[in-house]
């Protein structure tokens, strides 16, 4: 049986700017789970950002159950969702978001040092990180000296470090070529095979479509389809919450 990383059920958020009320996520209910690759997809607007951002905690819904574990991340603090999101998420954007004075090696070391593991251990884990993603002999090179391909693995090398049970990825393709672009799809699959990682990934790149165990998509806010394209079979988070909760 899969293992749930976190399920969210009948998650509304909006915001207000300048009077204006906009919905951005309506009765959203899914169910991520460890060891597998879903793509989300949709049009610019439709809710997808804001929907990695609540299931991520570093936002609250202003209605709805979402649950990590023994984690009630839909009722709990501030610096408990902090603490969720260092221990247990990995972050990759766009726009890679490395620090231009550290080392690619420094780069991935930084999360460990965050959750203050030993300066040894945290090394030894940034370099087999870094290994993973194929980056182990350009360890030494800061972001200046990297392709926007290799920034992009030192990103990912950097979510994964920590082995998070859930590892969020927006966009992560769009300013890559399609060559660099492929083998970062590889990376994300392979980071849910091998630790386990369950790998939600907002993109407009078919090349993520079809290695997707999964796919997910949006528009005004609302789930549309869950699907997993291999088995054909729909995914309903609703039935499996009222069964074994």
């Amino acid at each position: 049986m899969m293992r749930s990383a976190i399920t969210a059920l009948n998650l509304h958020k909006s915001f207000t700017v300048q009077g204006v009320r906009t919905n951005a996520l309506i009765d959203i209910s899914v169910e991520m789970y460890r060891g597998e690759f879903a793509v989300l997809s949709g049009p610019s607007g439709c809710g997808k950002s804001t929907l990695l951002a609540t299931l991520g905690g570093m936002t609250k819904p202003d209605s709805g159950q979402l649950r990590a574990g023994e984690i009630d991340l839909s009722s709990s603090t501030d610096a408990q969702r902090d603490a969720f999101r260092l221990r247990s998420c990995g972050f990759i954007f766009q726009g890679f978001n490395l620090f231009p004075a550290l080392s690619a090696l420094e780069q991935v070391q930084v999360p460990l040092d965050y959750l203050k593991v030993p300066e040894a251990e945290a090394r030894a884990r940034a370099l087999a990180a870094l290994e993973r993603v194929g980056l182990l002999h350009r360890q030494h090179l800061r972001p200046s000296h990297l392709s926007g391909g290799e920034k992009q693995r030192v990103a990912i090398a950097r979510a994964i470090v920590k082995e998070p049970a859930i590892l969020f990825a927006d966009e992560p393709t769009s300013a890559l070529d399609s060559s660099n672009g492929s083998r970062i799809v590889e990376i994300l699959r392979d980071a849910a095979r091998q630790l386990g990682t369950a790998v939600l990934c907002v993109s407009h790149d078919s090349r993520l479509f079809s290695k997707a165990d999964r796919l997910l998509r949006m528009e005004d806010g609302r789930l549309l389809s869950d699907e997993r394209p291999a088995s054909g079979r729909n995914t309903d988070t609703r039935e499996y919450w009222h069964g074994s909760h």
